[in-house]
């Protein structure tokens, strides 16, 4: 892990917020590739069949010892105060295999939008009120430059728009977050998201 050590060392600015407590070094570079703000602009410039969306993610809960954790939202570009999806990540390493589990937000996860400039908002809420969303946890590999991995088998139960469950395939680098989300039926037809591939997320600076 070596190599993983030294990009930590050459990405840490100010996209990486800093913990209080010490957390593996091979970690932190993966909380360092998801940490900031990405849009899928140039991609939906070129293609019309991709949305502008922007991902916002940033670290919370810094001094506590099981993390890092990071509050993560997608938003439509022309609605950037309602974001579609509201997600809290907790990011763990197992040996060469890295884990991002999936929480929800309890109540109304509006009440949380745009928290991202305020990560303080999150103080009052403690970790045991979120509800894991369970096989739908991303298991990766550094492999090169980058994080890549996915969900396991069909575990990610979902009922959205008819499907039985949902798979992910992501790729992260320091430059970018590829993400696949798909929605499938019953007997693996796909019934929602991206068929072409994955939104490419730009990291863009504000």
């Amino acid at each position: 892990m070596h190599t993983l050590l030294l990009l930590l060392l050459l990405f840490t600015d100010q996209t990486t917020q800093p913990t209080k407590q010490p957390v593996d070094e091979d970690v932190e570079v993966l909380s360092a590739y998801l940490t900031g703000h990405f849009s899928s602009a140039a991609q939906a410039e070129g293609d019309p069949s991709y949305f502008d969306v922007h991902l916002r993610a940033v670290p919370i809960w810094g001094d506590r010892g099981d993390g890092p954790w990071l509050y993560v939202e997608q938003a439509i570009a022309s609605a950037l105060d309602r974001p579609y999806r509201q997600r809290v990540y907790k990011l763990s390493v197992d040996g060469d295999q890295f884990r991002s589990d999936v929480y929800t937000l309890p109540g109304d996860p509006l009440q949380f939008a745009g928290a991202w400039r305020e990560p303080g908002r999150f103080d009052d809420l403690q970790a045991e009120a979120l509800t894991l969303r369970a096989g739908c946890g991303i298991v990766m590999r550094f492999d090169g430059d980058a994080f890549v991995g996915g969900t396991v088998g069909r575990g990610c139960e979902s009922s959205r728009a008819g499907a039985a469950y949902v798979t992910s395939e992501v790729r992260l680098t320091p430059t970018q977050v590829i993400s696949w989300d798909r929605g499938f039926s019953d007997d693996g037809t796909q019934v929602w998201g991206a068929e072409k591939g994955g939104y490419v997320f730009d990291r863009i600076t504000d």
